[in-house]
């Protein structure tokens, strides 16, 4: 349910493959990823996305009653995403919610489909976000948003989550892969240690 592409030029695809449930994640498909993230040190580039209307829904329901909701691997997940030299784009295929949204925070660049929403009701499930979430959300979009989307549950649509940062551009539904790889195009071309050394500098 994860699928992973390597390309020769060494972009690595990674694709969330569970359309018939919302593309939610499983503690399985959860470590499949953090395994994926271990094994990209050498990737030149990483596009993280999703199949069919919705990029996640998060949590498997059955499991995140279960346990999953307040797991490590969510936080394992994007520190280990985050931590990765290359570039990373999120291609973000549609709705964002819950836990899943560390991925797309982990990532440099976000794009999304216009009838994208952005949402993470931890408050209402009585849960806490993971530590890593709410600092880098907070640094995108400021306190304030960030306690809109946390602390007051509020559902973010694409046009406003780009306009706040959350969303670095909105790009049709037939184009977005397209677009996630032309972004590629200069790091997949440069120098490996050019490339990691700009993104070290803009990450401060």
């Amino acid at each position: 349910m994860i699928d992973l592409e390597i390309s020769d030029a060494g972009l690595w695809t990674v694709t969330i493959n569970r359309p018939e449930k919302a593309n939610s994640l499983t503690e399985a498909m959860l470590e499949d990823l953090v395994d994926i993230a271990t094994r990209a040190q050498d990737a030149r580039g990483l596009i993280l996305t999703g199949t069919g209307k919705v990029f996640s829904a998060g949590a498997d329901l059955e499991e995140a009653r279960a346990g999953l909701a307040t797991s490590t691997v969510w936080e394992r997940l994007s520190t280990t995403l985050a931590d990765l030299t290359c570039l990373k784009v999120a291609a973000l295929n549609g709705t964002l919610a819950g836990g899943a949204n560390g991925m797309a925070l982990a990532c440099d660049i976000r794009l999304a489909v216009p009838g994208a929403k952005f949402f993470y009701p931890v408050m209402k499930l009585g849960y806490l976000p993971q530590p890593s979430d709410a600092k880098r959300m907070a640094a995108l979009i400021g306190p304030a948003r960030t306690k809109m989307i946390l602390a007051a549950g509020q559902k973010i649509e694409a046009p406003e989550a780009c306009a706040w940062g959350l969303v670095d551009r909105l790009v049709a539904p037939e184009d977005l892969m397209e677009q996630a790889r032309d972004l590629m195009s200069d790091a997949l071309a440069a120098k490996p240690e050019i490339a990691t050394g700009i993104l070290q500098m803009c990450r401060g």
